[in-house]
Parts: structure tokens; sequence; C-alpha cells
């Protein structure tokens, strides 16, 4: 499906998933660590499922408040998304990702959320990014 690309930024890795990632407006320069249950070192840094937890949560806040008006459903500035992401190797081979968005909407009816999560889903760019690749599970808490 084309795209008509409105933004576009980069970011730069090295030393692999044990080395530092840096977009290229410096804003984001992290150190990288590999988890010990990857067989790493563990301890402070960032990792690609750490990040990709982290855009894919802050982008379906923005999807919601974009379908908000749409479906009739406000969202209130304590609303919440977390993103469990994980990674592991697949039956067919190789290494995989997993993705469950948790949302809390204080002061929504559960049905109305979820309303809204769904409407979110279908628009979210990762969402999309995602369809077809791998499940991800929507939970209203």
């Amino acid at each position: 499906m084309p795209v008509t690309v409105i933004y576009k930024t980069s970011a730069t890795a090295s030393g692999g998933r044990d080395g530092s990632v840096k977009s290229d407006d410096g804003s984001v320069d992290l150190a990288l660590v590999v988890p010990k249950e990857m067989g790493g070192p563990g301890g402070t840094g960032a990792n690609p499922e750490k990040l990709f937890a982290a855009g894919y949560s802050a982008c379906f806040v923005g999807a919601m408040k974009a379908m908000s008006a749409k479906v009739g459903v406000a969202v209130p500035d304590d609303t919440t998304v977390t993103a469990h992401v994980g990674f592991g190797p697949r039956s067919e081979g190789g290494f995989g990702v997993t993705a469950d968005l948790e949302v809390s909407m204080p002061g929504v009816a559960k049905e109305d959320a979820q309303r809204l999560v769904e409407a979110a889903h279908e628009v979210c760019p990762y969402s999309n990014a995602t369809r077809g690749n791998l499940d991800v599970g929507l939970s209203v808490v």
C-alpha cells in the first residue's frame, strides 16, 4: 500500500543489540543492553523490544485521540496504553515478537473504551504495520 509520507526520521544503530542507537537529531541517544533472558548481561539500557513497546504505546494513544470524535468517546487526560512486547523463537524458525496492548481509560465505561480501542487499532500506523504479521492482543482494564 502506498503511503504519502508527511514526516520522516532516522536512527542509526551500531554494535547490534549490545551497542547503541541514536536518532538523526540526537533526541534519542541510548545504550543497548542484551537482557539476561536472551543470554546477555542485562542491566540498565534499552533494547529493540523496549523501543518498539514505547513507540507502539505512544502511537496507539494518538490513534485513540484521532478516532475519539468519530466513535463518540472522549479520551481522558489520564488514559494510558501499556504495550507488552515479547521476543522468542518461532516454531517456523527464526525469531519473532508478540505484542499486547493494555488500555486504561479511567471514568469511561468498558464497552465504550473497547469500541474506541478497536477503532484505533484499525488506523494506528503500528497496528497497520504489524497486521497479518503478528497477533496483537487488545485489552481494556
